[in-house]
Order: structure tokens, then sequence, then C-alpha cells
């Protein structure tokens, strides 16, 4: 029996069902990829392009391009990215002669989507010439909000201390450590015991209230950091670890020694 030949209208039809079917198919995996963890603003018409919370991740831990904090030094003091550059919006020349290869990548975020301070900065860039300038609007709250630390510095623990009565600092220092020693009214919360911590019953972490400022501290700032990471996925929006060492917090009169029972 002689079998028809397929009309080019039948075989373009087959081909589409086919190209519809893998479509379909790896819909639910392209779905599944998009997450409030690569979301942009999607602004209209941008200046510069905007980049999102995972690549920003990726920037910072491959050092791949400066991350510049274009605020105020005392909101960066108080909280800012790891690991990123303080230089006010209004200091352009100190970023064009920190980076004068017009081409260097870089990265700019300020304080949220209605921060205008890095889009004013971008602006700015491109208007001088420079070529690779992104901004990472979503800025200093969102980055918290999506779990993820922050860093104060000593000039922070000195404005919080001065001007936050309710903030909570955490010593993440050993047991024996914190009982000889500590800022006053310090708690003592170890790497693992954040869960335990932020029980009811507990009492080390405030429960009820996670807006609360918290500051995590210890003699080496990567144990406070971890600490802190720990907490911030407790979902303490508001928490941050001090970037530097137990010997500077003493050296700024920050310390009190306790007493051996």
């Amino acid at each position: 029996m002689k079998t028809k030949p397929i009309s080019k209208q039948r075989y373009a039809v087959s081909a589409l069902v086919i190209v519809l079917g893998i479509f379909l198919a790896t819909l639910p995996c392209v779905y599944a990829q998009s997450t409030v963890y690569n979301t942009t603003l999607g602004e209209a018409n941008p200046v510069t392009p905007e980049i999102n919370t995972e690549q920003l991740k990726k920037i910072l831990a491959d050092h791949s391009s400066p991350v510049l904090d274009v605020r105020f030094a005392q909101e960066y003091a108080i909280a800012h990215i790891p690991e990123s550059i303080n230089i006010h919006e209004k200091e352009i020349e100190t970023i064009t002669q920190r980076f004068p290869d017009k081409g260097t990548p870089i990265v700019l975020y300020c304080n949220g989507p209605f921060c205008g301070k890095s889009k004013r900065v971008s602006a700015e860039l491109v208007k001088q010439g420079y070529t690779n300038v992104k901004r990472y609007q979503l800025g200093l709250p969102v980055w918290r909000a999506l779990g993820n630390t922050v860093q104060t510095d000593l000039g922070g623990v000195l404005y919080v201390i001065a001007s936050d009565k309710t903030a909570v600092f955490v010593d993440a220092r050993s047991r024996g450590e914190f009982q000889q020693g500590s800022m006053s009214g310090a708690v003592n919360i170890l790497a693992g015991e954040a869960e335990q911590a932020n029980e009811p019953t507990d009492g080390r972490l405030p429960h009820k209230d996670k807006g609360t400022r918290v500051i995590v501290y210890a003699a080496d700032p990567k144990d406070a950091r971890k600490v802190a990471e720990e907490i911030a996925k407790k979902a303490y929006w508001n928490s941050s670890y001090f970037g530097g060492t137990t010997d500077e917090l003493r050296t700024a009169g920050l310390w009190q020694q306790k007493t051996p029972k």
C-alpha cells in the first residue's frame, strides 16, 4: 500500500506541536527559577540596569566589582552590606578618582526602591562616560528582608547605645569568656543557638518583636557574622554583626569586667 506523503502544512503543524510540548514540559522549571531572590523592580527605561539579590551575592563572593553604598556615613556605620564601600552620593569626584577606568564595573545601592541616591549617582557616572554601572535598587531594606545579615561599625555601635535603648547586644564568644566580662546587658548566644534563643521561654531574643535591633559581636568578626546570619534567618530583619573585635569595644570604654564570685 502506497503511503501518502506528509504535506508541508501537516509537517509544520507537527513541528509546532513538538516545540509546544517541549516548551510546556520546561515551563515549571522556568517558573521555579523565578523567585523573589532573582527579581528586580523592573523599572521602565532605566539609565542604568538593575541587578537582583542573587547577582549581588555572587558579585560580593567573587569580588568581581566594587559595591558602593552611596548613603550618609552614619547610615553606613549603623548598617551596611558587608564588603561594600561607603562613598556618599555628593562625592562623585572620589568615585572617579578611585576608579579612573571608565569601563570598571561598579554596583551602587542605597535605601531601597524609593531611595534616589543610587539613581542620581549612576546617571552622573554615565554622563561622565562610565559604561558598566549597575544598581541594586532593591537596596538595604530588601537585602535584610531576604534574610541577609549586615555589618555595623564602631560608630554605629556608639550611636545605637546612645539612641536606641531597646537594642539587644549579643556576645557570640564562649560561655567562659562571656562570664569574665562583656558589654553591659549583653546576652550570650553561640553558633547553632539562634533557634533556641528565639523560643519564648528562652528570653535571649525578643520572640514577639522581630524589629528589635540586634547587634552581634565576638573576638573575631567572622564568628559574630556567623551567629548574626543565623539570627537573621529567624526573621530578625534589624539584626547585624559588629565588624570589629572585642578589643575595639574595650578600647571604646564599652566593656564591663565581671567580678569573680
